[in-house]
């Protein structure tokens, strides 16, 4: 089950990174930033890290208390995984920092609601998850930025 979950979150985050990769050269490169925005190198380690630690926390609510005791943190979770995959094209792809924004606060709730959802059932699970919401709030000010600059 946790290679299943690792697996399912590398995808994502994997076909994210596919579809960044003309943009990332492109319109992104010459988009003008916020002074707090990292090289592009740091976003792979991050989100990979982020992504095993997520799969980990759903695994863990999972030995615990299986998909029908937790099925409302497994909605929240997909719900979650769902927005992460959708912003990245919106982003890039759709070039489209203002709907990207949105898709992100709105990813930043669900992550704050997966977390306590995970809570009930496992709180290391919970605990594991708070590094990805801080990284997603950071993301937040830096998708605000690109939005209001260019």
């Amino acid at each position: 089950m946790l290679g299943g979950l690792i697996a399912l979150n590398l995808l994502v985050g994997g076909l994210g990174g596919v579809s960044t990769q003309g943009a990332v050269d492109g319109w992104y490169a010459d988009a003008q930033k916020v002074a707090w925005n990292p090289p592009n190198e740091v976003f792979g380690p991050v989100w990979s890290f982020l992504y095993v630690s997520m799969a980990v926390a759903a695994w863990l609510v999972w030995r615990r208390s299986g998909f029908a005791d937790a099925k409302g943190a497994w909605t929240l979770y997909g719900a979650q995984l769902a927005l992460n995959a959708a912003w990245t094209p919106v982003f890039f792809n759709g070039r489209l920092p203002w709907v990207a924004l949105a898709i992100i606060v709105a990813l930043a709730v669900l992550i704050a609601a997966t977390i306590a959802a995970f809570r009930r059932h496992s709180t290391p699970a919970a605990w594991l998850l708070v590094p990805y919401l801080a990284w997603v709030a950071y993301a937040t000010t830096l998708n605000a930025g690109i939005a209001v600059l260019n």
